[in-house]
């Protein structure tokens, strides 16, 4: 009897270990429960806490903050003055709601159809994987609106193209989650992180080489490039595969509207008539619906970016540039919103898919309704967050995770390493990349300054850790909106089924990244223009 290839023996391992991980995590309970239970949990750690006088003390400040409990006076204060607030004050709610709008346009329109068609007509579909990892690493641009952009147009295309939908959705939120760190484009994250980076070397002895947002360019730039690969290469080989094996259906289950009537599938317009597989033959009607939206949005684009360029331009900051924050970088979801909403309804208005102003709140509305049980998670999640900021104990766990790595005394690129997992393991409680940044900056860029490592080298490996976990943290509130969209094609999945399919990517992510990096130190390679590893 012939012994069973080495490679398939390998790859049944591998889909015993993800489909273990998926039943553990899919035992947990509904996300409306487990997010409930965490709550309380929260409540009862940071009450006894409380009344144990626990401080924490962040680095850079000068006095002791207490914890706060929930079970006080002071915290059930702030639960019933803040409930609403919690919930409305939600980030995501910001970013999630108004692109869902504008995306709900141009989709039941038949604009992104049609575009898709019209993109990749000609493109072979084992291209598409790479395309996928290409945008949603270098999404990291949009800032967080990557999240709920990049993955349902990755599904439209893999869907157009007859690949599997759901290994775009899914592949295009580990691209654009896993990645966000890099980009091969300067980012608003550059400068954030440079400034956060600056700010804490000032009082060192030998601060080493200035930091400024072009540090990390060179490493970024090669770590995109791999990422990109590692990304296209595991939505091919290894998710796509599996979904196919596991028979996770191809097509969205199908939804009514108020009236009971069928809804279009998502990438497809109100009319009948568009096709399932990829058909770059568009109509006549659709030719000239595509030219007429595409140039409208063109007019739009340049009138943004005109206004933007303009020397006294208001969406300047106060510094006359756009970097580390201004108002154009904060109107990103301004911008995605106009880009979708206006070519879909001249498109829709042309070829009659959307002949009327009263199509704009129906398709909306449409566009929300499949987004319901999202908006009803986004209240628990709302309070937990907001609890989990004001008791203070992600700042405790951080200081506490510092702590514990710098008494362990380790030197030389172990200790980088070391710093690589802690940031990896804070990652998955605090997702904001500049506030942990903030936390861990003042605590080991000066540490590693005594031992020789330039700020910048401390700033790059710190992206290596602050972003492949974060697709993996049911904290990561867009996990969640990925987790309503994937329930489109599978109701029954859950956290584990979200879980176990990200594995892959922030393992792959994490130890490539890595491998980059170690490049990077032993051959002593410029990170930056003007940045090297080592203090001179």
């Amino acid at each position: 009897m012939n012994a069973a290839p080495a490679g398939t023996s390998r790859a049944s391992a591998t889909d015993k270990v993800l489909a273990g991980i998926e039943r553990a995590g899919n035992r947990l309970p509904d996300p409306f429960v487990l997010f409930l239970l965490l709550f309380a949990a929260v409540a009862v750690t940071s009450t006894l806490m409380a009344w144990a006088n626990v401080t924490v003390t962040v680095p850079g400040s000068a006095e002791a903050t207490a914890i706060k409990g929930l079970f006080t006076a002071e915290g059930m204060t702030w639960l019933t003055t803040t409930l609403g607030a919690n919930y409305l004050g939600f980030p995501p709610l910001a970013t999630v709601l108004p692109i869902l709008l504008a995306v709900g346009v141009a989709e039941k329109s038949g604009l992104l159809a049609a575009l898709i068609r019209r993109a990749f007509g000609a493109a072979p579909r084992w291209a598409l994987p790479y395309a996928v990892g290409l945008v949603g690493v270098a999404g990291s641009i949009m800032a967080d609106a990557a999240f709920v952009v990049i993955p349902p147009l990755a599904a439209l295309v893999f869907k157009a193209a007859g690949r599997h939908p759901v290994a775009g959705l899914l592949g295009g939120f580990a691209a654009a989650g896993a990645g966000y760190s890099t980009s091969m484009l300067v980012t608003s994250l550059d400068a954030l992180f440079a400034g956060i980076t600056t700010a804490v070397t000032g009082a060192l002895p030998d601060p080493g080489s200035p930091v400024n947002p072009l540090s990390n360019y060179f490493f970024n730039v090669v770590s995109s490039g791999v990422l990109i690969l590692a990304a296209g290469f595991l939505i091919d080989k290894v998710l796509e595969p599996r979904l196919v094996k596991q028979g996770v259906a191809r097509m969205e289950s199908e939804e009514t509207d108020d009236d009971g009537a069928p809804l279009p599938a998502a990438g497809q317009g109100s009319a009948a008539g568009q096709p399932a597989a990829l058909d770059p033959n568009l109509s006549p009607l659709e030719r000239r619906g595509l030219r007429w939206a595409l140039a409208i949005g063109a007019v739009v684009a340049l009138a943004i970016a005109v206004g933007s360029l303009l020397p006294d331009s208001p969406w300047r900051n106060e510094d006359g540039g756009f970097l580390p924050a201004s108002p154009l970088l904060s109107s990103i979801v301004f911008i995605v919103f106009v880009l979708f909403v206006i070519p879909g309804l001249v498109y829709g208005r042309i070829t009659g898919t959307m002949p009327s102003a009263s199509d704009i709140p129906r398709v909306m509305g449409l566009s929300l309704k499949e987004m319901s049980g999202f908006l009803v998670l986004a209240f628990v999640l709302g309070q937990f967050i907001a609890l989990f900021n004001w008791s203070g104990i992600g700042n405790w766990i951080a200081v506490a995770g510092a702590s514990g790595l710098e008494s362990i005394g380790l030197t030389g690129y172990p200790a980088i390493l070391a710093f690589i997992v802690l940031a990896s393991l804070l990652n998955l409680f605090i997702i904001s990349g500049s506030a942990m940044w903030t936390l861990m900056a003042a605590v080991f860029v000066p540490m590693f300054a005594l031992l020789g490592y330039e700020p910048a080298f401390v700033q790059a490996a710190f992206r290596v850790g602050d972003s492949a976990t974060q697709v993996l943290t049911p904290l990561n509130p867009y996990m969640i909106v990925l987790l309503t969209m994937l329930r489109r094609y599978e109701p029954s999945a859950g956290l584990g089924t979200v879980i176990s399919r990200m594995l892959p990517f922030t393992v792959v992510f994490w130890l490539a990244w890595v491998a980059v990096l170690t490049v990077f130190y032993v051959f002593d390679l410029p990170l930056g223009p003007g940045n090297g590893i080592f203090i001179q």
